[in-house]
């Protein structure tokens, strides 16, 4: 069974994060979306919410499964028999981001291999902080969120102004 982690923050997912969750689910059996822990953000949502709203988000796709994880990819990965980590890439910054963490991770667990991939055109641009940005100026995002949860991430914004 061929399986593959896709970890992020996801405060909030995005239209870019399902682009590639969608594009994955078609060439695994299994794909473990990871809502992670990140030591050096400060996420407007808690790890439950971000949870729940990828579960939300994910749920018409079936080998898709979401969970949170507060330790390191690769140790995921190695608990659960996984060798591919997928990772988005939307600009030449990601890049230099992931080619370092490519690094760390073959270090740590040799049997791992990473796959960039890159979200759709119309979704090339869209982060997570440029949506949170939006939204707080009432900037309409239904274009860059997931409709299953937009009315959460706006509703989120609106009442801590």
């Amino acid at each position: 069974m061929a399986k593959c982690v896709y970890p992020g923050s996801f405060d909030p997912m995005s239209n870019g994060h399902l682009d590639i969750i969608r594009r994955i689910s078609k060439m695994f059996d299994e794909v473990h979306v990871l809502v992670s822990y990140n030591m050096f953000k400060h996420p407007a949502f808690s790890i439950e919410e971000r949870v729940l709203m990828a579960k939300k988000v994910c749920k018409q796709l079936p080998n898709v499964i979401v969970k949170d994880y507060s330790g390191l990819v690769v140790n995921y990965c190695k608990e659960n028999n996984i060798n591919v980590i997928v990772r988005g890439m939307r600009n030449y910054s990601d890049y230099e981001s992931e080619f370092s963490l490519f690094q760390y991770n073959r270090d740590i667990y040799p049997d791992v291999e990473t796959i960039l991939m890159m979200p759709t055109s119309k979704n090339q641009f869209v982060s997570s902080s440029a949506i949170k940005e939006l939204v707080t100026f009432g900037v309409d995002i239904k274009k860059y969120v997931p409709k299953e949860i937009l009315d959460e991430v706006v509703l989120k914004f609106k009442t801590n102004k």
